[in-house]
């Protein structure tokens, strides 16, 4: 007696189950992440860094935590890339799994059954309804990062916010206060240079423009992509628009979160590829920008320059 094929069914849902298994693809590198991996989030936040503020929590960061402000469960470190929507939304993970196990059990299991039309017209309309559903669940969880937010700032600069100052003040959040317009445009200018010094691989300009931290972190991802023979290139920084969160102060420190959506440049090099490789780039896209939103926290003693804190994703 022969042995029975591998239905097309059952070699299909293999293959789709391997593409589920292996998101999020590669990402694009940019300040703070190393070629590979999501950007995640890091730095610290003074007294709310913990706080839920629409955001990726912070998985790498020297704050003290307290039982009223948890972060990381103890014992199961984060990851330092972030994850992608599945890795942070286990209810996706179920969603995807429930109705991909229902597809292949109910179709799979009737292999030898035969295999008409009807039947393979059958399984793409359960593939399309179940790639719809995954969809409108991702874009359900990145859309209500954004519910609670103001309007977005006119393109090009930055407004202060009208809530950034009406946020509830808390005996541990510190005090809320309001900042200039001087201040506003001090952090676009920051975060370009941060992006040209990530990009030249300048630690000396970074440790002029962060706290020590996230210097550190900065670092870290330095070290990994040179190990790895890659470089991340990121230039033609452009803010589209920037949106004052929150302001506060902390005893003699003075902090400000600021949500920015920016475009760049922004692909990475193999460093041993010989000039005019068309191989050579491993990741992004040197002619087009990609865009991205992200919230940056800044810190100065008062008075004093203001530093990157911290990045959170969104």
């Amino acid at each position: 007696m022969s042995q029975a094929k591998p239905s097309w069914r059952i070699l299909l849902a293999f293959f789709c189950g391997a593409c589920l298994a292996l998101m999020p693809p590669l990402a694009d590198a940019r300040a703070g992440s190393s070629y590979g991996g999501r950007p995640s989030s890091f730095g610290s936040r003074g007294v709310r860094s913990w706080d839920h503020n629409g955001a990726q929590p912070l998985e790498r960061s020297l704050a003290p935590q307290t039982p009223s402000q948890p972060g990381p469960a103890a014992g199961f470190p984060a990851s330092p890339y972030g994850g992608g929507a599945f890795q942070r939304h286990p209810f996706l993970t179920g969603l995807a799994g429930g109705l991909f196990g229902s597809w292949l059990f109910g179709h799979a299991a009737r292999a030898d059954g035969g295999a008409g039309s009807g039947s393979f017209l059958g399984s793409l309309v359960w593939l399309a309804i179940i790639g719809g559903l995954v969809w409108l669940a991702v874009r359900r969880f990145r859309s209500g990062a954004f519910s609670r937010r103001a309007p977005a700032a006119a393109p090009g600069f930055m407004t202060r916010s009208a809530g950034a100052a009406a946020a509830p003040v808390g005996r541990l959040r510190g005090r809320d206060v309001n900042l200039a317009d001087a201040d506003l445009q001090a952090f676009q200018r920051l975060h370009v240079a941060i992006q040209e010094a990530w990009s030249g691989g300048d630690l000396a300009r970074m440790g002029r423009l962060m706290t020590p931290e996230m210097l550190s972190y900065f670092s870290d991802e330095l070290t990994r992509n040179t190990s790895r023979g890659l470089r991340n290139l990121v230039s033609n920084v452009q803010l589209v628009n920037g949106e004052l969160t929150e302001a506060w102060e902390q005893g003699d420190l003075q902090y400000a979160t600021a949500l920015l959506r920016w475009r760049a440049i922004d692909y990475t090099l193999r460093l041993a590829a010989p000039p005019g490789d068309r191989n050579s780039v491993v990741g992004g896209d040197p002619r087009v920008p990609a865009e991205v939103e992200e919230l940056w926290t800044f810190v100065r003693q008062r008075g004093g320059e203001w530093l990157l804190s911290a990045i959170q994703q969104v």
